[in-house]
């Protein structure tokens, strides 16, 4: 059977087996792939440092008929985030948009849109900015997946929004006004949905070179991890790691 060939960010890697790996791929080709690696911890010259998370690699591996896992051949690094020093910070930062695309994306399902948004994401968190491509990639994965809500209008009344206060809540799909918030709602303040809207119609390298400290857009990065853990139905462990993080 001839290799299939994908360009590849590695997600996830697990050991099984005294020498062999258990990678999850994130393909340009096919979208997520699980397969293993043979004897990856021996192979220098087949994977190298290529199996590193968020790695971005050519990948060949091929199909078993009747078995769910693939055989990764060997991958060849084009990206890789240990080309520059990784703090605590980026590490997390890292992780969390592996764990996002592993939660969020669905087995075999190519979604070029998604793999052009990690890699520009990716690129971003080589430096020393954190808090604008987290939040970017966070918006963008919930707009593609099809949870992001309408920003302009009362999810329960439909009301406009522009010039007035928005609110939500954990329970709820989308932004509500005052006189519609529920208990225990927090606000969405003007300036991150502002922000939000300037993203959705640019490009991440257009926010490189703004200074962004935790507390800007923080309400708004609260409000879509909402979302998006009320859709995977599980607390994403990123996400408290960031929190811990200062600014």
């Amino acid at each position: 059977m001839a290799l299939k060939e994908s360009e590849a960010i590695v997600l996830r890697t697990y050991p099984l087996r005294e020498s062999d790996l258990l990678v999850t791929l994130f393909t340009r080709l096919e979208g997520k792939v699980k397969g293993v690696a043979r004897a990856a911890k021996k192979s220098k010259r087949r994977f190298g440092g290529a199996l590193e998370p968020l790695t971005y690699v050519r990948a060949f591996y091929d199909d078993r008929e009747r078995q769910e896992l693939a055989r990764l051949d060997s991958c060849e690094v084009i990206e890789s985030p240990m080309a520059t020093e990784i703090s605590y910070s980026r590490a997390v930062a890292l992780g969390h948009v592996a764990e996002l695309l592993d939660e969020l994306l669905p087995d075999r399902e190519a979604s070029d849109a998604v793999f052009r948004l990690s890699l520009a994401v990716l690129r971003e968190l080589r430096g020393a900015a954190l808090w604008m491509p987290i939040t970017y990639f966070e918006l963008w994965m919930t707009r593609l997946m099809g949870f992001l809500p309408e920003f302009t209008e009362c999810v329960v009344c439909g009301r406009s929004l522009e010039g007035s206060r928005a609110f939500y809540h954990a329970l709820v799909d989308g932004l509500m006004c005052r006189d519609d918030k529920r208990v225990a709602s927090s606000e969405l303040s003007p300036e991150s949905r502002k922000i939000a809207a300037q993203m959705l119609r640019s490009r991440v390298s257009e926010f490189a070179e703004i200074d962004w400290p935790k507390a800007v857009g923080s309400d708004l990065r609260k409000f879509l991890l909402q979302i998006l853990e009320r859709h995977i139905e599980k607390k994403l462990v990123t996400a408290g790691m960031l929190e811990k993080i200062g600014s």
